[in-house]
Order: structure tokens, then C-alpha cells, then sequence
């Protein structure tokens, strides 16, 4: 089968059966393409490669476009990992996302955080992390210990400020509606009426986990997110969130999505780099 491109024209020369099958995996991405808004290279190999229209068999969440960001982009779910993690946070009030960094969980949990609020299904979002420090000393930072938390949280700063206008998002950290803190600080509240995001949860210890999970208020969304693969806690103390899986992974009403190298929505170098990453011992 030959197929050119001529400008906005594809032709395709081949027998009646290639030319039936090209028909068809050409429809798959064009349905693919409708359904999540953009084409990258692994869907364009699944669907004219390998012909997996799985992701095309998945049932649309009711809010395809979870919300619109300050640029006036779409933010929508982006692969078959993305959308189920979209209908396991509609079933059910807590959720664990795991996998390799760049898959998108932290992003698509804030977003869904803010819908939430802006549909006033929620009071307040409240963003999480263990202090652990990854590789850096925290101490060697200038400031107080607000200022130096701040550059450790910037990965949850930045997923607002794409979702929420400068002023509103001030206006909301002022008033408590949004909340950034260290996972420490969760300790004691009863966290009610509120979307609750535990990111980096891979470094929180057994005691940690079970208090973060036990501050659900009855009327409370928790997603706990998290890549096992990069634990930075020292060697004498065990990750809560490889434990908390196995304990509660028949309990119902806990969702659990695991995204994969495959799933990676940044430069699709980081997808390779994992990749490669994964093939060698660098412990």
C-alpha cells in the first residue's frame, strides 16, 4: 500500500482489503481525535499500527471538558488513563492515582478541583504534599517557613494559576477557599465540604497516610496522588502509599488508577528518558 500527502490531500493506492483497513484505522483517529482533542504520536501508533480502538470504546465522562483554563484552552482528559481517572473521581469520594512523573495526575486532579468549586459542589480546594525533601536541603533556603515551602509546592501554584485568574486565586488563598500546605499541617482538622488533594504521596510514611485518610469529612472528593517508583523518604522509614493500596484495595468506594511510560502527556523525551530510566539500576 502507498499512501502521499499532497498538501490538505491523502491519497492511498492499495488493494480493496488495505485500503478497507486504512479506511477504518483513518476513521479511528479522526473519533480519537473528536473524543479527547489532540493526536500524539503513541495514540497515532495505536490506531494506525496496532488498530487498539480501545480508547475509543470508553464511555464519555458526563463533562468531557472538565474546564476551560485563563488562556481559554480546553483542559480535558488526554489518553484512556486520563479519562478513567476522570470517571473513578465522579464514582467515588477518594481515589488513588499512581505512575511516573509527567503523566499528568496533579494536573487533571487540580482541574477537577476547581470545576468542583466553580460549580459549588465544594466550600474550599485544599493542596497537600509530605515535606520531604527531595535531594535539597529545605534549611539552606532564605526565609520563613512559608517562603521556604513555597518553591517545594510550585507545582501545585502553577496548575492554579492556569485554571484561576491571579487576582481570584489571591483573593481565594486570603479567605482559605483554596489552601496550600504541608502535609504535617493536615494533622487534627476534619476537612468537610472540601476537594483534597494529596500530591508526591509516595513520600508519606504509614502514620502519615492513615492521618491524611482519616480527616475525610462526610461530604469530601480526596484524590491521593503519587509515584512509587520515586520515594525519597530515608531508608529506615516505609512509604504509606504502596501499604495504603494493598490495605484498602477491596474496600468500595476507593477508586485506583495506575498510569504507565505510555501515559506521559509532557515532551515525548520524557516518555523515552523513563524508558531508559527503567532498563538500568541507578540505586
Amino acid at each position: 500500500m502507498t499512501i502521499v500527502a499532497r498538501g490538505q490531500e491523502i491519497i492511498v493506492k492499495g488493494s480493496e482489503k488495505d485500503l478497507a483497513l486504512f479506511e477504518e484505522r483513518f476513521l479511528n483517529l479522526l473519533n480519537y481525535f473528536e473524543k479527547f482533542g489532540q493526536l500524539d504520536a503513541e495514540a497515532i501508533n495505536q490506531l494506525m499500527g496496532l488498530g487498539d480502538i480501545s480508547l475509543l470504546k470508553q464511555k464519555k465522562p458526563e463533562a468531557e471538558i472538565i474546564l476551560y483554563g485563563n488562556d481559554g484552552q480546553a483542559i480535558r482528559p488526554r489518553n484512556q488513563s486520563q479519562l478513567k481517572m476522570v470517571e473513578a473521581v465522579a464514582q467515588n469520594d477518594l481515589v488513588f492515582a499512581t505512575g511516573p512523573a509527567g503523566t499528568g495526575k496533579t494536573y487533571l486532579a487540580v482541574a477537577m478541583a476547581v470545576r468542583a468549586l466553580k460549580n459549588k459542589e465544594v466550600k474550599r480546594i485544599i493542596l497537600t504534599r509530605p515535606a520531604v525533601e527531595a535531594g535539597e536541603n529545605l534549611g539552606f533556603l532564605p526565609g520563613d517557613l512559608n517562603e521556604k515551602l513555597a518553591p517545594y509546592l510550585q507545582p501545585l501554584f502553577d496548575a492554579l494559576r492556569d485554571m484561576i485568574p491571579p487576582e481570584k486565586l489571591k483573593q481565594y488563598q486570603e479567605t482559605g477557599i483554596v489552601q496550600i500546605a504541608p502535609l504535617a499541617y493536615m494533622r487534627g482538622r476534619t476537612l468537610d465540604q472540601a476537594f483534597v488533594i494529596l500530591d508526591e504521596a509516595q513520600n508519606a510514611t504509614t502514620n502519615q497516610m492513615k492521618m491524611f485518610l482519616t480527616r475525610m469529612g462526610r461530604t469530601a472528593k480526596f484524590i491521593v496522588n503519587g509515584d512509587i517508583s520515586q520515594i525519597d523518604l530515608p531508608r529506615n522509614q516505609r512509604s504509606g502509599l504502596p501499604e495504603a493500596l494493598r490495605i484498602l484495595e477491596k474496600v468500595k468506594g476507593i477508586g485506583s488508577i495506575h498510569f504507565n511510560e505510555k501515559d506521559v502527556v509532557r515532551h515525548d523525551l520524557v516518555r523515552k528518558i523513563l524508558n531508559a530510566y527503567a532498563r538500568y539500576d541507578i540505586s
